[in-house]
């Protein structure tokens, strides 16, 4: 049997997902929103929404699940998919594709969106994605038309 926590957790959750998650395209998008709701000073979560729905603890504990679990469901896709991810964010993106490409890859904005809790192995591994990932991207900006399907790839 469920406890009164748990069930209002497992409800903050699943209203998280159905209003602020569902509307955002593709799940870096999604660790992308959820990490922007943790004070980069204290690690605490925070989403207004939530907090006035069920509590600012409630709300805290459901935005941080709701970032490890989509974190770890973006560590688990093969790297063409994590690519896949990467581009449908930066297509929803009003920046420049070039110029966020190359921000990402001076700044590295990406390395704050891993979960507090995460283990060093699978920060290093997530980093290390989305550097290829934005090496892909970019060599594709560059050489759009190599990224073209041939006759010879047509089924």
């Amino acid at each position: 049997m469920q406890t009164v926590n748990s069930l209002g957790l497992s409800q903050a959750i699943d209203d998280l997902k159905k209003h602020s998650l569902r509307s955002l395209s593709g799940d870096l998008s999604r660790l992308i929103y959820l990490a922007a709701t943790r004070d980069y000073n204290t690690g605490k979560y925070y989403h207004d929404g939530l907090a006035i729905r069920f509590s600012s603890s409630m709300a805290g504990q459901a935005l941080a699940a709701c970032h490890r679990e989509i974190f770890e469901q973006l560590m688990e896709l093969p790297l063409e998919q994590f690519v896949g991810q990467l581009e449908e964010y930066v297509e929803s993106n009003s920046s420049e594709k070039e110029e966020l490409i190359k921000m990402w890859q001076t700044l590295e904005p990406f390395r704050i969106v891993i979960p507090n809790a995460c283990d060093p192995i699978s920060a290093h591994l997530f980093c290390s994605n989305l550097r290829i990932a934005l090496a892909v991207l970019e060599r594709r900006a560059k050489n759009p038309r190599k990224n073209q399907p041939t006759a010879l790839q047509l089924p």
